[in-house]
């Protein structure tokens, strides 16, 4: 007979004990214990938690009394305004999902993401109707219900939408009962990838990892109650990492901003005492390259967490003299945004500039509430040594991890292949336990049968003090097969030869590593500041492009 566990007996789930976990209860509470508090800023608006958790509600009614429910998918073409904040909340309380989507795309991948996850609802801003009305035109009948998000900080453009964002949500209850899912299992919300070989896969996140990444950010960064959070992170992206959830967590105050500009960033820090960011490292860029006048009278410490690249010495003591404390986190869509920090120890201040810049451009340990991340080995997964030498990949497992891509098994049973998810990111682990990406796999340059880490290239290319951004990708070469070839865009106002940084490359790195090539002007990047690589890549098929 099977042995009876006495834990077991009789002490079942039910109501008083179990509840499925869920993002949307964190708004409940910062409305219930904070109503005051203020939630949003935004120009010369101000709401409060108790007003947000009501125009939630209001969402959530409206668009239950459009027939949106379970297994509905509510798409969203917004930049970082408060609506956008909103429908985090309000359209995944109807059962539904929320479709984030990038608004530098073009039309054609809008209307495959918009037909490929049955969007029955967008919601609109008139400084993308050209591109949107491009991509609702490709759908045909299929058309969604197209809801207009008035701002009057937006350029001018056409009205797309049958109704405006508030006279939708007038049509609410803002008593409309808040109930959590029943499952947490459920989706939450679907991102698509980039898409730069085909098309894009569509992400799709559950409840319960947005939940848990959402206190994961507050944990793992010390996140203070009621933080004042400054959106340089398109909410767009990963679902801005989590923290429109989790700034409801903590009752924080979001400073929404429609795009990144030094001109209205450093003024809104002075003014609102902002003390937390997220960004690519274009975004810190950016900023510590910004006219030192614009954040005179700040004095106060800004934590900022980094992601999308390693960040280079000289933007660590760039963001340092500028009041800028980095963290650096490493993530994926995948993998709900930064699931891996690079966790500081006890004794990183006291370093020099340049060795703690070593260790903290390293990927790090997981977040306090993913469960692992490892560096195996592709084929074996099995643990490489943690000699700092010996590369493998990245591999996550944990409750902050996707269910999966929407419509597509064979690239989920990829991606999960010998229970783990694959990342394809090249790295090695230090003695410490710390993870370092090398490369992404598709981004190894392999010269006279030599790997070359383009991410090392980029990093002795960024110590030098015209570089603004650097970006390394193989060119073909009929002695070696590849050689590697430098991008490079210049701070404004400095000046650098390529003979003078392929000098400073090889003073620094094995004379086989230093790119070969180097092409000065402004490097393709995506909305979140990643460098488009596979641009680049294009470019060196052509013989014109590096002459």
């Amino acid at each position: 007979m099977p042995t009876i566990n006495p834990y077991d007996l009789g002490l079942d789930r039910q109501a008083a004990n179990h509840v499925p976990l869920s993002p949307l209860s964190y708004i409940e509470r910062a409305a219930r214990v904070y109503p005051q508090r203020t939630a949003v800023v935004y120009g010369v608006r101000r709401q409060t938690w108790g007003q947000t958790f009501e125009r939630c509600r209001r969402l959530t009614s409206a668009l239950q009394r459009r027939g949106i429910g379970a297994g509905d998918t509510v798409a969203a073409m917004l930049p970082n305004v408060p609506a956008m904040l909103e429908a985090h909340f309000g359209v995944p309380a109807t059962g539904a999902v929320l479709n984030t989507l990038n608004t530098r795309l073009d039309p054609e991948a809008l209307g495959f993401m918009l037909q490929h996850g049955g969007a029955k609802v967008l919601l609109t801003d008139r400084e993308y109707a050209a591109v949107v009305a491009k991509a609702l035109a490709l759908l045909g009948s299929r058309r969604p219900l197209v809801i207009e998000v008035e701002d009057d900080q937006a350029p001018d453009g056409e009205r797309l939408g049958e109704i405006s964002y508030e006279d939708f949500l007038a049509g609410g209850d803002p008593e409309h009962p808040w109930t959590l899912p029943t499952d947490e299992w459920n989706a939450i919300s679907l991102n698509y990838t980039s898409g730069t070989t085909g098309n894009p896969k569509g992400v799709v996140t559950h409840h319960r990892g947005a939940y848990l990444n959402a206190a994961s950010n507050a944990i793992g960064w010390h996140l203070p109650p009621h933080a004042v959070y400054l959106w340089t992170l398109p909410m767009f992206h990963c679902n801005g990492w989590c923290f429109p959830w989790t700034l409801a967590l903590v009752a924080g105050t979001s400073v929404c901003l429609r795009r990144v500009d030094p001109a209205v960033i450093w003024p809104l820090v002075r003014e609102h005492r902002v003390t937390h960011m997220c960004g690519a490292p274009i975004v810190y860029s950016l900023l510590i390259n910004a006219p030192a006048e614009l954040r005179a009278g700040i004095g106060h410490r800004i934590h900022g967490m980094i992601g999308g690249a390693a960040p280079p010495a000289a933007m660590i003591e760039g963001c340092e003299s500028a009041g800028i404390s980095l963290l650096h986190g490493y993530g994926l869509t995948e993998v709900y945004g930064p699931s891996a920090i690079c966790a500081p120890q006890e004794g990183w201040d006291a370093l020099p500039i340049d060795k703690r810049a070593r260790l903290i451009s390293r990927q790090g340990v997981n977040t306090p509430l993913q469960q692992d991340v490892r560096v195996l080995d592709p084929v074996t997964l099995q643990p490489v040594p943690a000699d700092g030498q010996t590369v493998g990949e990245i591999f996550f497992r944990g409750n902050v991890v996707m269910k999966g891509y929407l419509k597509n098994p064979e690239a989920t049973a990829e991606a999960f292949a010998g229970g783990w998810f694959h990342t394809g990111d090249l790295a090695v682990l230090h003695p410490d336990g710390y993870a370092k990406i090398k490369d992404r796999s598709k981004d190894v340059i392999i010269s006279g049968g030599e790997n070359i880490s383009s991410l090392e290239v980029e990093d002795v290319l960024h110590r030098h003090p015209a570089v603004l951004l650097a970006a390394v990708v193989a060119l073909p070469d009929e002695k070696w097969g590849e050689v590697p070839c430098a991008f490079v865009e210049l701070k404004p106002g400095t000046q650098a030869t390529e003979e003078e940084l392929i000098a400073h490359a090889r003073a620094q790195l094995a004379r086989f590593k230093a790119p070969k090539r180097v092409v000065f002007g402004p490097l393709p990047r995506t909305s979140t500041g990643k460098i488009q690589k596979f641009l680049l890549r294009e470019q060196v098929r052509s013989s014109s492009a590096i002459e």
